[in-house]
């Protein structure tokens, strides 16, 4: 995929992920206000994707392996993470991303297809979102994930 043919390639900045829901409820914000992420599309066709609540504390210990349980269940909680191959598609006029993920911090996903619709604003921004039913009930939510294009410049190495 080149440049011209591939609107996603290159690094994003979370700005705001925000989920309403069908019964009326009040929108959440699952990592807070404040969370903040990265996702990462490369010319290979591979992606990565990670979120974190802001101010995540360090743990006690050097080692997450000997860290205590409830500190390692707070770092689980407040992350993100998958990473896998994409490819892009327009289906009934929207235009889709679907990541295939291969690697994930939570182990459910993997093997899974995660499908995104796309949809781009022109102050660079880029909204990826799908819609699924809370667990255990029958009601619908809609995941909406606002990101920014880096801008940021890394200057050769001397």
């Amino acid at each position: 995929m080149g440049n011209t043919d591939n609107p996603l390639l290159g690094t994003w900045h979370l700005v705001r992920w925000d989920i309403t829901y069908s019964d009326g409820r009040p929108a959440s914000l699952p990592f807070g206000a404040d969370a903040s992420g990265l996702i990462c599309y490369t010319h290979d066709g591979t992606m990565s994707a990670c979120i974190a609540s802001a101010n995540r504390p360090h743990l006690s210990s050097e080692s997450v392996r000997s860290a205590p349980v409830a500190e390692r269940l707070a770092a689980f909680e407040t992350f993100f993470q998958y990473a896998g191959r994409y490819h892009l598609q327009t289906v009934d006029g929207q235009q889709q991303v679907v990541h295939r993920v291969t690697h994930a911090l939570n182990p459910n996903f993997v093997g899974s297809q995660q499908v995104r619709n796309v949809a781009f604003a022109g102050d660079g921004r880029l909204t990826l979102s799908a819609s699924d039913t809370v667990p255990g009930t029958s009601v619908a939510r809609h995941h909406r994930l606002v990101w920014q294009r880096s801008d940021v410049t890394i200057a050769p190495a001397p």
